[in-house]
């Protein structure tokens, strides 16, 4: 609900770019803010879990600028492994170091550890 709707006051909200009313603007929307792989850096670590499980974790790629759900995705099946995303954390089942590193390579991601 706007500030003044509904009284005299009322102005409907316009495009920022043609100035036409936001119901009949026909601008393309604006894709979303996307950072270059080759711009960012993942850090690889393989940390023990309960009961001795071990996992794959990747740190170091913002959710700002970045699909990490997507991200996360083609990382299992590649891996043929579960995941889950934790925080800003990519977690794979298993030792999946060597995975990994080639698959975000393959990307264009710089990769440490």
């Amino acid at each position: 609900m706007r500030l003044f709707e509904g009284t005299p006051f009322d102005r409907p909200p316009r495009c920022e770019k043609c100035d036409q009313l936001e119901e009949e603007c026909i601008c393309p929307p604006e894709p979303p803010f996307r950072i270059p792989p080759e711009q960012q850096t993942a850090r690889l670590s393989i940390e023990k879990r309960k009961k001795g499980k071990r996992v794959t974790v990747i740190r170091g790629l913002p959710a700002e600028g970045n699909d990490l759900p997507e991200l996360l995705k083609q990382i299992k099946d590649r891996c043929g492994a579960g995941g889950a995303l934790k925080d800003e954390d990519l977690e794979i089942q298993g030792e999946q170091l060597d995975r990994v590193r080639e698959t975000l390579q393959q990307m264009g991601f710089k990769v440490k550890g």
